[in-house]
């Protein structure tokens, strides 16, 4: 019997994620597999440009009552009133626990931001024009370059979660920045697998595979 020809797109295979160091297993062939489990329906997207009930529309009152949004035109940024990192932890021993290295916490100190993109409740990034997505890139510039400057801050981390199903608490569009005292351990993973591989090629690794996926398209082997 004549041994088939490797497919990658039938056959099972590792692929390496450099920025990770790390081999990753793919099973393309399981995408055929018959599904009989639970399946979401997209809900038609109803919101109105403006809801006096969205905590985050402009001139609203945000969640408990007490801050207020101003009237804002553009992009607005503020305070997370739920941050999940704090501008003032206490410093110190304080918040420090190591029990024969096995239970160990320590303190720790930052700040979150929210960005709202667009005074309209119903207007994704996507959907905006381009000059006010110009506005939303340069708030992100300009909190970044705001929270280096904290001496506690030695990370800033700017993302957004889209959408229910990502766990995103309120409809109007935004995004958060979180800043932290330190550099999560994916990251610090990343930074010396990047300087790692530019010592080694003398190019940047996602200079080389932004090169590479343009000539290479998707048939690259």
């Amino acid at each position: 019997m004549a041994e088939s020809e490797f497919e990658y797109s039938e056959h099972p295979h590792r692929r390496y994620n450099p920025l990770r160091g790390e081999w990753i297993l793919c099973s393309p062939h399981r995408a055929k597999r018959p599904w009989q489990g639970a399946t979401e329906e997209i809900p038609p997207d109803t919101r109105p440009e403006y809801d006096p009930n969205d905590y985050l529309g402009p001139g609203n009152f945000r969640s408990g009552g007490k801050a207020q949004n101003p009237n804002y035109a553009d992009t607005f940024v503020f305070d997370n009133d739920f941050m999940a990192l704090l501008p003032d932890t206490p410093d110190g021993s304080v918040g420090e626990i190591d029990k024969g290295d096995l239970f160990v916490a320590r303190a720790v100190k930052g700040r979150c931001r929210v960005v709202c993109f667009s005074p309209k409740l119903n207007l994704t990034i996507p959907e905006m024009e381009r000059e006010d997505v110009v506005k939303v890139v340069h708030a992100w510039t300009e909190e970044f370059l705001r929270l280096e400057k904290e001496p506690y801050i030695n990370y800033v981390q700017i993302f957004e979660n889209k959408g229910e199903m990502m766990g995103c608490s309120n409809p109007h569009p935004h995004g958060q920045i979180w800043s932290s005292g330190f550099i999560p351990a994916e990251v610090e993973k990343e930074l010396e697998n990047l300087k790692a591989y530019e010592e080694k090629h003398e190019v940047g690794m996602l200079e080389k595979f932004a090169t590479l996926s343009h000539y290479c398209g998707s048939g690259c082997d």
